[in-house]
């Protein structure tokens, strides 16, 4: 399957780095993939989820937040604010330069990020959430003791995944101010809800609470044995499979 590189405009003037992945045929659909909390395109589930729908057909932009990978910007200066920016952004992109976006895909804080910029792509019928949080204040658990340095003295620098971050005040500020349930009661999108029972990060319960507040059609997906990132290509394949399936009704219905 043709993978390629591109660039776009971030929400906050930066330049975003994605990867473009498309079938040997046209589509006839296109989706945008968001990553996890400091996480890039090029993560497992991203590549094996984009390279999936391609296989059936659907192209798949898959991008970098600003400050992260190969996008410009300072991480500093983001939120999730900015991320639900940068993802209407990357849909705006694929609508202008290729097709309609009428799936979004999140993984884990990606997943939050799609349920909130849903209703700001008119284009979009399905969304798709791996391990999402119910609240995106959740993140704020993985900062750890950080979060009180980061309320007293403004700024943080925040050990994650092995990489260092500064995290300010006003991340955790606007992660509070969120009216996510509403976004997801009123979604108007057919959903998909995948998450680990075994997820130690973002635990299993955030996906009832997901699948309780939205409205039908929704689907609830087991990911057994997976863990929080999906870091066996088997369970990455599984939870992609399952979503290319799935999508299939609705996207045919969309075209």
């Amino acid at each position: 399957m043709p993978s390629q590189r591109i660039e776009f405009p971030g929400s906050q003037g930066d330049t975003l780095a994605g990867r473009l992945d498309t079938p040997d045929t046209p589509p006839h659909a296109w989706a945008v993939f968001a990553h996890c909390f400091t996480c890039s395109k090029d993560s497992k589930a991203a590549a094996h989820i984009a390279r999936a729908l391609a296989e059936a057909g659907v192209g798949v932009l898959r991008f970098d937040f600003t400050g992260l990978g190969d996008s410009g910007g300072d991480f500093a200066n983001t939120h999730f604010s900015s991320n639900v920016a940068d993802l209407v952004a990357a849909a705006d992109w694929l609508r202008t330069h290729h097709g309609p976006p009428a799936l979004l895909i999140g993984h884990s804080l990606g997943g939050a990020a799609v349920l909130a910029a849903a209703h700001r792509v008119p284009d979009c019928v399905a969304v798709a959430t791996l391990g999402a949080p119910f609240e995106p204040a959740h993140v704020a658990h993985q900062l750890g003791d950080a979060v009180h340095s980061i309320e007293a003295e403004g700024q943080a620098t925040v050990q994650l995944g092995g990489r260092p971050f500064t995290v300010r005040r006003e991340f955790l500020s606007d992660l509070a101010g969120q009216a996510q349930e509403d976004r997801i009661h009123n979604l108007q999108r057919s959903l998909m809800v995948l998450h680990a029972p075994l997820d130690n990060v973002v635990d299993v319960d955030n996906a009832r609470r997901i699948f309780m507040a939205a409205r039908h059609p929704k689907s609830f997906i087991s990911l057994d044995g997976a863990d929080h990132l999906l870091t066996r290509a088997e369970d990455a394949r599984y939870a992609a499979a399952v979503i290319a399936a799935w999508a299939q009704r609705y996207l045919a219905k969309a075209g």
